[in-house]
Formats: C-alpha cells, sequence, structure tokens
C-alpha cells in the first residue's frame, strides 16, 4: 500500500494540503496467543486506514497509538498497557493540537479502547472539533486470536502470523466469560490468550472480511460529513 503517511512530512509539506484531513489508527500492545504478534490490533488498524487513504488527495495517515488499555491481558508476558484513563488523556490532548487538520477521525482497533475513545471524543466535540471516532462491527467475528484475526493478518501481513502454531482456544460465547475474566483477566479463561479458534483462518476470508471493513469505514465517513 502506498497511502501517504503523516511521519514522512515535513510541516511545510503539511501546510500546502490545505487543511488535509487526518485518519489516526488506535491500536494495543497485548498477547494474540502464541501466533500472532503483539501489535495485531494496531497492524489491523493501520491496514484499514491505510486502505481508505490510499489514493485519497488530501488524506493522510497520521502516527498510531500504539498503546491502548489492555488491563485484561496483562496475565501474559508482553502485554503492555496504559489504561483507560490515559487513554482518554491521550487523545484529547493530541485532538486539541490537531486543529490545523480538517477533520480527525481515530480508527480504532481494540475493543478495551472504546470507552476511552467515546469519552474522548465526546469531550472534543463539546469544545467545538471535528473529530470522530470508528470501530469495526464484526457480528459473526470471534472474540480474540481467533478465525477472525487470524484471517485479517493473514490476508493483510502474512509474514507475521506463525501458522505452525495455531492453536484452539476458549470457544465459549464471550458473554458466558466476561463475568470470570471481569475478575481474572483472559488467562482465568483462556491458557494460551486465545477465545476462538484460528486453526481455519485463511487469507481469502481475511481478504473479504477486510473489504468490509474498509467499507463500513467509507460508509461512516460519508454518513458523518467527514468525507
Amino acid at each position: 500500500m502506498s497511502w501517504v503517511q503523516l511521519r514522512d512530512r515535513t510541516w511545510t509539506e503539511v501546510a500546502s494540503d490545505r487543511s488535509p484531513f487526518l485518519l489516526v489508527p488506535v491500536g494495543s500492545f497485548e498477547q494474540h496467543g502464541p501466533h500472532l504478534p503483539l501489535d495485531t490490533d494496531t497492524r489491523i488498524a493501520e491496514a484499514i486506514a491505510g486502505r481508505v487513504a490510499d489514493g485519497t488527495p488530501g488524506v493522510v495517515v497520521g502516527p498510531s497509538g500504539n498503546f491502548g488499555a489492555s488491563g485484561e491481558h496483562t496475565g501474559f508476558v508482553g502485554t503492555l498497557s496504559i489504561g483507560s484513563a490515559v487513554l482518554h488523556d491521550v487523545l484529547v490532548e493530541l485532538g486539541r493540537s490537531a486543529d490545523h487538520f480538517r477533520a480527525v477521525v481515530f480508527v480504532n482497533g481494540h475493543g478495551g479502547n472504546i470507552d476511552a475513545v467515546r469519552s474522548s471524543v465526546a469531550l472534543l466535540q463539546g469544545e467545538g472539533r471535528n473529530i470522530d471516532a470508528w470501530s469495526p462491527s464484526i457480528p459473526d467475528g470471534d472474540a480474540h486470536a481467533g478465525f477472525t484475526e487470524t484471517s485479517l493478518l493473514l490476508a493483510i501481513d502474512p509474514d507475521c502470523v506463525h501458522v505452525d502454531r495455531l492453536e484452539h482456544g476458549n470457544t465459549e460465547p464471550l458473554r458466558d466469560l466476561l463475568p470470570t475474566m471481569r475478575v481474572g483477566g483472559v488467562r482465568s479463561v483462556s491458557a494460551n490468550g486465545i477465545l476462538g479458534d484460528p486453526r481455519g483462518a485463511n487469507a481469502a476470508d481475511g481478504t473479504i472480511l477486510f473489504d468490509s471493513l474498509v467499507t463500513q469505514l467509507l460508509a461512516f465517513l460519508s454518513e458523518n460529513g467527514e468525507w
């Protein structure tokens, strides 16, 4: 993909773009089973934002939020979390600094970030700023590091998937697991960190899913007058 990334530009180039539109991927740094990288959510958010920006004049992809609210995963080595309160503050200050952009949309890739993303956007919009947020909707998707996320990464970044380490996870409905997870985190319901079954994951289904998420974000931007 060849989308324009803000990190590659100088301030004078940004100024000459006449108020560019900014997409900011917001991810996490947390365990995704033995087969997916710790920055899985960030990679997915970046890829969706990048596809939307690709070939669209005046749209840039900003620096990613690489850390999120991942307290439920801290029972696994490698997970790094800044919590909802800090994430809220980070997004608020980032949004306040972005007045020179025509509009800003946080592209959220981690469910645990939703409270912080919503509260920060509500505050920023209350201040009169043109800022919004989008999170993917996958009605039939499994919860974590299963078929859904593994297929997505096989489609967008296959080299990062350890296909020789695919394992069955806990496939009970998330609503049934939540009471235990609220007390003991993901580790209390899944020893390998997987909520779902990635063993049937494949790039073809991942591509279909990825394209649908890109379409979702484009529709969101259009419906909310961002585009």
